[in-house]
């Protein structure tokens, strides 16, 4: 239940993170509103999460999974750079959560 929880966070942290930029800095309500929604909904989720996880292992899955999400939403949405060397880091960065996941009790 408790990676459920970290996944279900993780997934709301791809989500804000994405929204900020039609936030605009937080200059148009809506979705600004939206952005600080989900992120307070990440947190507390990271929080439930954290009741039965290391902390440091919680924190750092839902950062990577966090971090790699939104690089592809870039890439996807706001046709960000798609070079080999960038998909190499984000394969990385999914290499180390999944070590995490994997030597976690």
């Amino acid at each position: 239940m408790h990676w459920t929880l970290l996944f279900i966070a993780a997934a709301l942290e791809i989500v804000w993170a994405s929204a900020l930029k039609s936030a605009h800095g937080f200059t148009r309500l809506w979705p600004s509103v939206f952005v600080v929604s989900a992120m307070g909904a990440s947190m507390f989720l990271l929080a439930l999460a954290a009741r039965g996880l290391p902390i440091g292992t919680a924190y750092a899955v839902w950062t990577g999974i966090g971090a790699v999400g939104t690089a592809i939403a870039g890439i996807i949405l706001y046709d960000e750079s798609a070079s080999p060397i960038r998909l190499l880091c984000i394969a990385l960065i999914v290499v180390g959560v999944a070590g995490l996941k994997a030597f976690s009790r």
